[in-house]
């Protein structure tokens, strides 16, 4: 079953962009150091913060689907730029329960995690001009 989500971006001028996501409205911006006003997180990081949240997110759901209650998760998530892309993302897991579970848990939460399995897989991407 297939569904979209629609992600709409608007230019402000320089290298500002707000994103509406849903009701959610958010600036994007690059680093002064490249040009831009440092007004918002660079589009690599947002990257970086989706996979992040959403791994803690499916270890929150790996863990419920277990009874088992945390008292924290927290996840690094370094991406290594090699070129115009990351040539790899490394995800750190940090969660209080003993290393047998918490493998449990990071295996389960990345069978389920739609950021970095859509990552993995490279999906499909086409670019078409709208405006005529």
């Amino acid at each position: 079953m297939a569904a979209d989500r629609l992600v709409t971006a608007r230019w402000l001028g320089g290298f500002q962009v707000d994103v509406m996501a849903g009701d959610f409205q958010s600036r994007v911006d690059e680093p002064v150091r490249v040009g831009g006003t440092d007004t918002g997180p660079q589009p690599t990081d947002l990257l970086l913060s989706a996979v992040a949240s959403c791994f803690v997110m499916s270890l929150a759901y790996a863990a419920r689907k277990r009874d088992l209650e945390l008292s924290s998760i927290e996840v690094d998530v370094t991406g290594t730029y090699e070129g115009p892309r990351f040539s790899r993302i490394q995800i750190s897991v940090r969660i209080p329960v003993p290393e047998e579970t918490a493998a449990k848990l990071i295996a389960s939460a990345e069978r389920v995690c739609y950021v970095t399995n859509t990552l993995k897989t490279s999906p499909e991407i086409s670019v078409v001009n709208r405006e005529k």
